[in-house]
């Protein structure tokens, strides 16, 4: 699929600011699956920009406005050509050793109900990709998506055991569950092509990628209950969502904040072309 990605972030604040900083994951990495064909970050204040890689390997931005401000919007657009490689990630540029994924973080780590998902997995034929599947579809199956449940700081606990939440927490939720049951498992943030004609979205989206032997990495998103395909556009990973959360910032001054954010993302068929012979 060639897919065009535009994503939208819009700050107004009561005030003036003294200063905003901000460190992007918001541009993603060509690797087997998916190449990036342009991507462009762009802002509307006068700003500096500064590219960088962290230590998880995503690209990453220093957003630096030093002149007060009252509206500050970073708008990113771009265009990726994906395929459907049944959710195995090959060929990324940068990585880390999948037992750097094991480590609990406090989003992530399981407590009784948690546990207790993970361990009514019974082991298949492979125990690792057929734990993970069962896992990403029971999730699917338990969970009732509320976009009013949660928060930014609901642990994969709190949602497991009230039962509702947003991609976020189901995705915090399969990997608690994948490293209870020692299966290395990281947090992915990036967009969704949404089949339903749905194009504009308030949100990026987020999912899971653990480690199935001879494989790899697998991407498995337990929002839908499938494995990643060409829908996806993959942009940053981490231990959870602090490591790959498209923006995260500080600001001096400005009052109070309001936040609004669109994401839209679109397929663009491709055109044929002929030239006539004489």
């Amino acid at each position: 699929m060639r897919l065009s990605v535009n994503h939208l972030t819009r700050y107004t604040y009561s005030a003036p600011t003294r200063g905003v900083i901000q460190l992007l994951r918001k541009t993603p990495q060509s690797f087997t699956g998916q190449t990036v064909l342009d991507w462009r970050i762009d802002v509307d204040v006068d700003a500096r920009l500064r590219e960088s890689r962290d230590g998880y390997g995503n690209v990453t931005h220093m957003l630096y406005v030093d002149k007060p401000v009252r509206h500050l919007e970073v708008s990113v657009t771009g265009r990726v050509l994906t395929e459907d490689r049944a959710g195995v990630v090959l060929g990324l540029p940068y990585d880390l050793p999948p037992q750097v994924f094991c480590r609990a973080t406090p989003l992530t780590a399981a407590g009784p109900a948690l546990a207790a998902l993970a361990e009514s997995i019974s082991p298949g034929p492979d125990p690792a990709l057929g734990r993970l599947h069962r896992l990403n579809q029971l999730i699917y199956e338990k969970m009732t998506f509320d976009t009013r449940a949660t928060g930014i700081d609901t642990t994969a606990e709190q949602a497991c055991g009230e039962g509702h939440g947003v991609c976020q927490d189901f995705t915090h939720m399969l990997i608690g569950a994948a490293r209870h049951l020692g299966i290395p498992a990281r947090y992915i943030s990036g967009h969704l092509f949404r089949r339903d004609t749905s194009q504009t979205q308030e949100a990026a989206h987020a999912w899971a990628e653990c480690w199935v032997g001879d494989l790899g990495w697998v991407a498995f998103d337990p929002t839908n209950g499938i494995s990643a395909d060409e829908a996806y556009v993959r942009i940053a990973c981490g231990l959870d969502y602090r490591d790959a959360a498209p923006v995260a910032g500080a600001r001096s001054g400005g009052g109070s904040e309001e936040l609004t954010v669109e994401v839209d993302v679109s397929e663009t068929r491709l055109q044929s072309q002929s030239q006539s012979q004489s």
